[in-house]
């Protein structure tokens, strides 16, 4: 069983910049999938990003895509999610998770298995 640990969220103004990281204790499953995702108040939970082991290959909500970055850290077992241009809208709780979906499942919270507390990312002016 992995334990997933994310940090990094706060208060910021529309605009400005954050970078979530997680962090996993125990042995990451062989062909893991890391990815965030997000709930907002009131709404479901949404994918954002995530970093597919096998060949590294990186998936963004459309959302996102131009703005964040989902990349592994040189330290091991820790991933980050740079997150720039921020919008009101980019308001939630966001929450890593790891494990081995199916290609087409990425973007869903199926095939998850472990999952992090979540951080709290709020853009308000």
């Amino acid at each position: 069983q992995v334990h997933l640990v994310d940090s990094g969220g706060g208060l910021v103004q529309p605009g400005d910049s954050l970078r979530l990281s997680c962090v996993a204790s125990g042995t990451t499953p062989n062909g893991y999938t890391i990815a965030w995702f997000r709930r907002a108040p009131g709404k479901e939970r949404d994918f954002v990003a995530a970093f597919r082991s096998n060949g590294g290959h990186t998936y963004y909500s459309e959302s996102v895509k131009g703005r964040f970055t989902i990349s592994r850290d040189n330290v091991k077992n820790t991933w980050h999610l740079q997150m720039n241009s921020l919008k009101p809208e980019d308001t939630a709780e966001y929450a890593c998770a790891v494990g081995v979906p199916i290609l087409s499942s990425i973007r869903t919270s199926r095939g998850y298995r472990s999952w992090a507390q979540g951080t709290q990312v709020t853009v308000s002016s």
